[in-house]
């Protein structure tokens, strides 16, 4: 944590009730106190790591087929999804109530468990549509954050009621994924969109009934961080793609476009989620709901970006039996999306001005390339000349101000 985040209040948080010794039982965190647990980065970092390996169909040459990339988006997105919520779930809870406590460490490392476990059942659900496995390590994941949430709802009287509600929501939800295995395979797709609406209901349902403590320096790191995950999962995926690609007969030069536009494409992203400070903004639930949510189709655009690029090489090197166009759409749609969220986000209750026009400009120009003879590299232009515009806007903002004294 930086060093102005000692001691910052936290907008609209309440002082921490008199609980017992942090040793042995989970309390409050005051506004100023900083994540000290040794569990909470080491538990970040695994589970993307395992969600990445569960996102490689098993038997197929990193990606290459890209035919099955956009015929099986909503499987292959299942292991991605129940990481992501189940581990942003897990920082905000950590964020507000992190003890690093010996019950905090097996619990956390029992969700690690279910992620390990989840990943192992990946290739089963995408492949043989047996959800079995990943069920039931999700559930694992779930229930462990149940038992974490009542040591804080025994233990935080003055936010008991929220921790409550977070604890039965939570278990509700997961005696409906283990229900749904039962169910007859008519009823898998809309069991699956009824559950995971009511997974993203929880937390807005639970924060209704009084803000836990959580901190905005804190959640606005912690986010930045599994962006920076999920872009460096990204560049390996491509990275793996274009060595697999090398292995056939396509050459260097004829990759290179693809190389560039992708290393541009991402170096732009990074760029521009960095621009802009987000923990001030993460003054109330309204936008610290928006900024969770919305952070999925952050992370799931980034890593779209990805299986975009391993389209666009197996459309090369002739595994791809698409239309031009739709491989294009596949890198250019997710970039804009990202582009698109990413402005939304961090723009709050402002009124439109240039930097709008500036993102709206990006985002129209990056979709335009879709039809360009290599969207891809055309693509990492238009984002690298988004950054430059919006650096440029920004610095002149900024000696625009009068200074005082």
């Amino acid at each position: 944590m930086s060093a102005s985040e000692e001691g910052s209040p936290v907008a609209g948080s309440h002082s921490p009730s008199s609980l017992s010794s942090p040793s042995s039982k989970p309390r409050a965190r005051s506004a100023g106190r900083s994540c000290r647990s040794i569990c909470h980065p080491f538990a970040e970092v695994v589970p993307p790591s395992a969600r990445g390996a569960a996102s490689l169909p098993a038997g197929r040459p990193y990606g290459l087929d890209g035919g099955s990339l956009l015929r099986t988006p909503g499987q292959s997105g299942v292991a991605p999804l129940a990481h992501g919520w189940a581990w942003m779930n897990f920082t905000w809870f950590a964020s507000a109530y992190d003890t690093d406590d010996v019950p905090y460490r097996l619990l956390t490392l029992l969700q690690i468990a279910g992620a390990l476990v989840l990943a192992a059942g990946a290739s089963k659900a995408l492949e043989e549509y047996d959800f079995t496995v990943i069920t039931y390590g999700y559930v694992v994941m779930r229930l462990a954050m149940v038992s974490q949430w009542l040591r804080a709802a025994r233990n935080d009287p003055e936010r008991r009621r929220t921790c409550l509600r977070y604890a039965v929501g939570i278990l509700v939800v997961q005696l409906g994924w283990v229900a749904r295995l039962w169910l007859p395979d008519s009823a898998g797709l809309p069991s699956f969109l009824v559950l995971v609406v009511a997974e993203l209901a929880v937390p807005a349902w639970a924060e209704r009934a009084g803000r836990t403590t959580w901190h905005p320096h804190h959640i606005a790191e912690r986010y930045g961080l599994f962006t920076l995950i999920v872009l460096g999962e990204s560049i390996t995926a491509a990275t793996a793609t274009v060595r697999a690609a090398l292995d056939t007969e396509v050459s260097l030069g004829d990759i290179a476009p693809l190389v560039v536009g992708g290393i541009l494409t991402v170096f732009a992203m990074w760029w521009l989620y960095f621009t802009q400070s987000a923990a001030e903004k993460l003054n109330s639930l309204g936008t610290a709901l928006r900024w969770g949510y919305g952070h999925y189709v952050v992370y799931a655009s980034a890593a779209a970006v990805a299986a975009g690029l391993a389209v666009e090489i197996a459309h090369l090197t002739g595994h791809a039996h698409l239309s031009r166009l739709a491989v294009a759409t596949a890198y250019t749609v997710p970039v804009a999306l990202y582009i698109a969220v990413l402005r939304l986000l961090h723009r709050g209750a402002a009124k439109f001005g240039a930097p709008d026009a500036i993102w709206a400009a990006g985002v129209l120009g990056v979709l335009a390339v879709t039809f360009t003879p290599s969207p891809v590299l055309a693509t990492g232009c238009v984002a690298s000349a988004l950054v430059a515009a919006v650096l440029t806007v920004t610095r002149r903002a900024r000696t625009s101000i009068p200074r005082t004294g």
